[in-house]
């Protein structure tokens, strides 16, 4: 289980690779048209000196053939892949001494594909391949993509609008900025994080004993001072360090971080991390990073230096991994959409609030003696926590299931689990559910029993979720379950239902709708896995003035910038940003480029309103939880538009 964490940066390291398109073979791929809708694919390499790649091996475990994978949903491989000479046999040590077929030197692939339907302009694909030299073994995957001859072309334009100038709207109102302080806002939620993993059974003890050693190894208090103010400057360093590789991931695309965020398959390991960390958190084992880290990391805090301070600031961030993890992982996933600076600010709040303390007592070191000692009650925490993983956990399945349009975990079964989570903590709270360090009969302090009441009380408001009634919109919880639209019940028959459920999401379509009734257009660049989206649909959106003014005074285009359902092929195509070259291939795509392209954004949601020229009528605006002020904004935008015929 130690391996889980590393599992989930590999994952994140791999989507870098791939932007990066580092590969040890380098292969020459052709496809020639042999037939009505028939190609032959031609791969040649030529393998490094001392080096063999591994031929078809069925019967040893862990290896495969050579693969050539394409990225095309509507082709299959029709026969077998073929090489240009045999291979050779060798009696292989890496896998006890059995004989295995491998080649050398220039080896040449060749493999036939039918596609069904319309033909793409360009077909994109991996060719797989073990390799090994000597004791050096590795897996290499080498990305390519070809024209195709008689693919369709699509054309690029339907991404920039020529006439938009988001410098210069017809009007001022609006926000010049759409941030809306959320650096502010991820630094304070990740400051409650900290504090929160300050509470766990990995850090808390920590403090008394860490603050004492500075006291007793220092000559006088005023080095212990210094001492203990530099080791909380080291841990509010290290965790600020840690969001230094996303920066970089940032610079290779801008969108990269909602691409994280809301792939499918990352958010499906984070769903089974999590509950594997819940399980961890109940007690059943336990979670560490490898000892090796720890050990070299506590090897060298005892220098007696700065570098030594260090190293013993590292050697708790380690440690403390198996509780702090859970917290860093939802900050992580919670953030990614936002950006690097994002995650940035919500790490330097966790590290700010990890230090904090362990600052403050070396100053006042008299302030040890009013801390609660540790005790059962960190047990108690540790398993909030635990059902607290739970509940989490299942956000991250729904972004997949929603992404994907799987239409698996509806609302209502969203709310199902979650009534059911709550449930059970209200009764571990109260005693009734007992883990193996729980006694039985034993006393309930009266915080634990409030926390309890507090528990049960969210149960019964989670209720009505599962029903088909008005009360189905809880505002409290709004963006972390399904949208109302994604209901048991058919989104026709969801009660109390905002826009959500009536827009378009069609741009073109939307823009010739504006032009008939002679409305401004509405856009709302959203995304199925956006909290804020969700919150503003269900808080604001649902308000009675706001759903009245945009109904009878807008044409509302809804565009999901992280929907992974395919373009049909013939809208496909490759963009030319400044960035380099990017392949439009799903709906999100499409739109998560019109945005940046013409609004220079990439975050949601974001509100345009332009009008049938496509000029942009006001500064677009982000996240307005305040209804006044965003019915106000609309406000303008139309008196904009009434004053511009």
């Amino acid at each position: 289980m130690k391996r889980i964490f590393i599992l989930s940066f590999l994952i994140f390291l791999s989507l870098f690779s791939f932007a990066q398109n580092e590969s040890f073979l380098k292969w020459n791929v052709v496809y020639d048209k042999i037939g009505n809708q028939l190609y032959q694919i031609t791969a040649t390499t030529e393998i490094p000196q001392g080096w063999h790649v591994y031929g078809d091996n069925p019967k040893i475990e862990g290896l495969s053939n050579i693969k050539i994978i394409t990225d095309f949903e509507n082709d299959s491989l029709i026969n077998q892949l073929s090489f240009n000479k045999p291979a050779l046999n060798l009696k292989d040590a890496l896998f006890d001494n059995q004989i295995v077929n491998i080649y050398t030197g220039s080896l040449q692939l060749k493999q036939q594909v039918k596609i069904s339907g319309t033909v793409p302009n360009s077909i994109s694909g991996t060719i797989e391949a073990f390799l090994a030299k000597d004791n050096d073994f590795k897996q290499d995957a080498y990305l390519f993509q070809v024209k195709l001859d008689g693919g369709i072309v699509a054309s690029d334009n339907q991404i920039k609008i020529a006439s938009i100038d988001v410098n210069h709207p017809l009007s001022d109102c609006g926000d010049k900025s759409t941030k809306n302080n959320s650096l502010l806002i991820t630094f304070f939620l990740g400051f409650l994080g900290g504090l929160l993993a300050l509470l766990t059974p990995c850090v808390f003890p920590m403090i008394p004993v860490t603050v004492s050693f500075f006291t007793k190894r220092s000559n006088n208090k005023k080095k212990a001072i210094k001492n203990g103010l530099l080791y909380g400057f080291f841990i509010f360093i290290i965790y600020m360090a840690a969001s230094l590789p996303f920066h970089i991931l940032g610079n290779v695309q801008p969108e990269i971080f909602n691409q994280i965020s809301t792939n499918a398959w990352v958010n499906i390991v984070f769903f089974i991390v999590f509950v594997v960390f819940a399980i961890s958190f109940f007690g059943f084992f336990e979670i560490t990073l490898p000892s090796g880290i720890a050990s070299s990391a506590d090897s060298k805090s005892g220098l007696g230096s700065i570098g030594g301070i260090f190293f013993m600031a590292l050697t708790l961030a380690i440690v403390s991994f198996s509780c702090t993890g859970p917290i860093l992982g939802t900050l992580l996933v919670g953030t990614a959409g936002g950006g690097a600076w994002q995650l940035t600010s919500g790490l330097a709040g966790f590290g700010l609030a990890l230090a904090l303390p362990f600052g403050l007592f070396a100053i006042f070191p008299g302030w040890l003696q009013t801390l609660p000692k540790s005790g059962g009650w960190l047990g108690t925490v540790k398993k909030v926590l635990a059902f607290a993983e739970l509940a989490l956990a299942l956000k991250f399945l729904s972004n997949a299931d929603l992404v994907m349009h799987w239409g698996i975990l509806k609302r209502e079964i969203f709310f199902a689990i979650w009534i059911i989570i709550s449930a059970a903590l209200t009764l571990y709270l109260f005693g009734i559910i007992r883990f193996s360090e729980d006694r039985k009969g034993m006393k309930i302090p009266m915080l634990r029993k409030v926390f309890a009441i507090i528990t049960l009380c969210f149960t019964l408001y989670l209720i009505p979720g599962v029903s088909n009634s008005k009360y189905a919109n809880l505002k409290w919880v709004s963006g972390f379950p399904p949208p109302l639209s994604n209901s048991i019940y058919g989104k026709e028959n969801v009660k109390g239902k905002g826009l959500e459920a009536n827009v378009i999401n069609d741009y073109k379509k939307a823009l010739q709708l504006a032009k008939a009734q002679n409305k401004p257009l509405l856009i709302d660049f959203t995304g199925w896995a956006c909290v804020n989206c969700r919150k503003m649909e269900e808080n604001v959106w649902s308000q009675q003035d706001v759903f009245d003014y945009i109904k009878e005074n807008f044409i509302l285009v809804s565009l999901y910038v992280d929907d992974k359902e395919r373009l049909p092929v013939e809208k496909r195509f490759t963009y030319n940003t400044k960035q380099g070259s990017k392949e439009i291939v799903t709906i999100g795509d499409q739109w998560a480029t019109f945005e940046t392209e013409n609004f220079q954004k990439q975050s949601q949601p974001l509100y345009v309103v332009i009008d049938t020229s496509e000029r942009l009528l006001t500064n677009p605006v982000g996240y307005t939880p305040d209804v006044q002020k965003y019915l106000d904004w609309l406000r303008c935008g139309k008196a904009t538009f009434d004053s511009e015929k």
